[in-house]
């Protein structure tokens, strides 16, 4: 595995900021949202952290963390275009939730895989993507986004009956 560069660390760190504040807006609020300052600093933060992943280029050229930091990056936009300019009527805050949501899995793919594959030093638990520990955080990953996705819609169909 290279070594960390400085761009790296930097990513790494705001990563771990971002992840932190995304579950706690989420733990919070139920949604993310830019409304909450939380929300606000999840979106920016994880936008950075996007933006950094597409100037680390360490496994030889563009991969699925790249694929991954489109995605975010479109999920973000995504996100923010239903909460400001409401394309879908009410059913933007179905699709804000998606977005910033699906973030998150974004988040944690990368950061699963770079953990496993670097830590600890010298024996890492991994050496290839296609270890079944790593498989199965992916797949974990996978189905606690989708089981979360479907508690928030729930929750957000409850709070338009209550309005």
């Amino acid at each position: 595995m290279p070594e960390m560069t400085l761009l790296g660390w930097f990513h790494t760190i705001l990563g771990i900021l971002a992840v932190s504040t995304g579950f706690y807006t989420l733990y919070k609020y139920r949604i993310i949202s830019t409304k909450e300052s939380s929300g606000r600093l999840y979106v920016l933060v994880t936008l950075l952290v996007a933006g950094s992943a597409l100037g680390i280029y360490n496994q030889g050229g563009f991969g699925v963390a790249h694929v991954l930091a489109v995605l975010t990056l479109i999920a973000l936009s995504g996100g923010y275009i239903m909460e400001k300019y409401k394309w879908f009527g009410s059913f933007s805050k179905y699709f804000q939730a998606l977005g910033y949501t699906s973030t998150l899995l974004f988040h944690m793919i990368p950061a699963i895989t770079d953990f496993l594959r670097r830590l600890p030093v010298g024996d890492p638990f991994i050496d290839s993507f296609e270890d079944p520990l790593l498989l199965n955080f992916h797949f974990a990953f996978l189905i606690v986004y989708v089981v979360g996705i479907i508690v928030q819609m729930f929750w957000l169909k409850r709070q338009i009956i209550q309005i």
